[in-house]
């Protein structure tokens, strides 16, 4: 394995999130496209489509994040920082509270490293790479089809410049082999 990138220096495995969502115009009104991206891997690790921007939008794809990272094995999110743009849906007491019954110490501050810049520039690749070349949208069952397709492709297949021309799951996988090689010491 080649020695590990610079970007890695200070960023958690697993750790850091940030989330925010967007929208999509459709023939039948707006769908909003929900997001959680893993900022150690660039993985996007909870995603939801809905019809109305709620409290239960941010909420299901919170929910999309914890199983996802329970499929890989990780059984606390105790330290977890999840940074968002501190919108109300963001900001409800419904959130707020689950985000502490998982183990969430902060939902990070305006101006700290894992501000939303990295959410935002995300979110501008699934408009520039699925949204605006699909042309018109029907509705929120095609939308979330087609979003459910790019997540898939952009987690295990698309490389990314910002994490040495891997794969989020390719980086994730580097990780865990570094860690299972370690040998402790007495």
């Amino acid at each position: 394995m080649p020695a590990r990138p610079t970007w890695w220096i200070g960023i958690l495995p697993r750790r850091p999130w940030v989330a925010d969502f967007t929208y999509v115009a459709t023939w039948s009104g707006m769908v909003y496209v929900a997001f959680i991206f893993d900022v150690f891997s660039r993985r996007i690790v909870g995603w939801r489509a809905a019809t109305r921007m709620t409290t239960d939008l941010v909420l299901d794809t919170l929910e999309c994040a914890i199983w996802a990272r329970s499929q890989d094995g990780v059984t606390s999110l105790s330290g977890l920082i999840q940074h968002n743009d501190a919108g109300s849906q963001y900001t409800s007491l419904a959130f707020t509270q689950r985000l502490i019954g998982t183990g969430v110490v902060s939902v990070g501050s305006v101006g700290d490293v894992y501000d939303n810049a990295m959410a935002e520039s995300q979110i501008g690749i699934y408009k520039t790479e699925l949204v605006r070349p699909e042309g018109s949208w029907r509705g929120v069952d095609r939308v979330e089809m087609e979003t459910l397709h790019w997540v898939h492709w952009l987690n295990h297949e698309r490389t990314h410049a910002s994490i040495d021309d891997l794969t989020p799951i390719e980086v994730e996988q580097a990780h865990d082999a570094t860690r299972s090689r370690l040998v402790p010491t007495g």
